[in-house]
């Protein structure tokens, strides 16, 4: 088994970065480990640049989320870490692929209509053609699996027809190049909401800090914004269905139940009919015993700007070194002649 999977390098990484995705990592990278198969994890930087950017941010954004990564769990020596741009293979093996991805193929991909919106002619080449990077930042490994959430299935079955069809024009049948990766549909990721308003996401890009627990928050700074999130005056109820229509409670609740790692009814089933002055304490307390070594490991690897580049550096090359069969087989494939 070989698990590949990217995530875009953002700032100001908060609880719900972390239990929307990062955590699935380090669990694939333990599973993987124990059956004898590996993970490659990357920073899309290279995607990064398919919308508009600022650079200093985003070299800040890949250094820090990779010390994310690593406070998390995901472990350098169990895993290979690297970025996009250190591995130029991934936009080689894009310009390959792009002979045989299709337009009609891209046109569909509903992520490029959410994204280009009405404007699609102001909308970079690169928004357009990303997809075909996607296929080569997993065909270019021969992963056997890549984890999808709802949002991806799309991309990835975009994948396996670029190497289904790439096989079928170019390679023997007994010979094909591109192995076809199955998808892993990670454990459903808690959404996450904002501690200000109930039916918006937590997000990086609210204006109130207030909104959300941001990884480098210490235990004062948590419980503060714990005891200030808005919920309403009534009790907690005594089960799930209870929480109907009450949208702020049932985010602490669900927050606090996948924290503790419990279901809700069983967090009811402590709390109900308690107030907020007593859940809100115990909620906080739960966070910062759970988040206080990832914030240490985060903040003390953020400021150690050498010891990220140098695990970049380290994934990089073996990330290169599996990389090169798979691109020389393409470059053969199609009859390029290289020196």
């Amino acid at each position: 088994m070989r698990i590949v999977s990217g995530i875009q390098p953002t700032g100001n990484l908060h609880l719900g970065n972390y239990l929307g995705a990062i955590r699935n990592w380090a669990a694939m990278q333990d599973n993987a480990s124990a059956s004898g198969g590996e993970c490659l994890y990357f920073l899309a930087d290279l995607h990064a640049i398919s919308m508009p950017h600022v650079p200093a941010e985003l070299s800040a954004n890949t250094r820090e989320m990779v010390a994310a990564l690593v406070a998390c769990g995901v472990d350098p020596q169990r895993s290979i870490l690297f970025n996009q741009a250190q591995v130029p293979q991934h936009a080689e093996l894009q310009w390959l692929l792009n002979g045989t991805a299709r337009m009609g193929w891209l046109n569909r991909m509903t992520q490029w209509k959410d994204k280009a919106g009405k404007n699609r002619e102001g909308a970079s080449v690169a928004l357009f053609t990303y997809p075909v990077l996607q296929a080569a930042d997993v065909l270019l490994y021969q992963a056997t699996h890549v984890p999808v959430g709802e949002d991806q299935k799309q991309h990835l079955e975009l994948a396996r027809d670029i190497a289904q069809k790439f096989n079928n024009d170019f390679a023997s049948p007994d010979a094909p190049v591109f192995t076809q990766p199955e998808p892993i549909i990670p454990p459903e990721a808690a959404r996450i909401m904002s501690l200000r308003d109930g039916s918006a996401k937590m997000s990086k890009s609210d204006p109130s800090d207030m909104s959300r627990i941001n990884l480098t928050d210490d235990a004062d700074t948590i419980m503060q914004k714990i005891r200030k999130a808005k919920t309403d005056p009534e009790p907690l109820p005594g089960e799930k269905a209870g929480l109907a229509g009450r949208a702020e409670a049932a985010n602490l609740v669900g927050i606090y139940a996948v924290m503790a790692g419990t279901s809700v009814d069983a967090v009811l089933g402590e709390f109900g009919g308690e107030g907020f002055g007593k859940f809100k304490p115990a909620l906080g307390e739960l966070l910062v015993e759970k988040l206080s070594p990832i914030n240490q490991r985060f903040v003390d690897l953020r400021r150690d700007q050498a010891a990220l580049d140098a695990i970049l550096k380290a994934g990089a090359e073996k990330a290169r070194a599996l990389a090169m069969p798979t691109l020389d087989k393409a470059y053969a494939a199609l009859g390029l002649v290289r020196g």
